[in-house]
């Protein structure tokens, strides 16, 4: 495969993530459209580390790091909307902004 086509991949996966994280209201949805937009800028990175220095282990070891944190990320995510959620019954973007009145 080419580069171009791991690009155009990314490129798609970050569209498809930036639709949902611009239209949907659910935090749940709005989280996963930020996780899909994350994971185009993973595998572009991912594709241009491949192409450029197929050899040096620099490129690997931080798109393993970059997965981590974006796990980490949405394990705290998912904690605070069901804290918030169980507390208020808060599930939809509109509602959470209320909670800082």
């Amino acid at each position: 495969m080419s580069l171009e086509l791991f690009l155009l991949l990314a490129a798609a996966l970050f569209s498809i993530g930036l639709f949902g994280a611009l239209t949907q209201q659910s935090i749940v949805m709005l989280m996963m459209g930020l996780e899909l937009m994350l994971g185009g800028v993973i595998v572009s990175a991912a594709a241009v580390w491949h192409y450029v220095a197929p050899a040096a282990a620099d490129g690997q070891v931080l798109v393993v790091l970059a997965v981590t944190v974006m796990a980490v990320e949405m394990a705290v995510g998912f904690a605070v909307v069901t804290a918030l959620f169980r507390a208020r019954e808060v599930d939809m973007t509109d509602m959470a902004a209320e909670l800082k009145e």
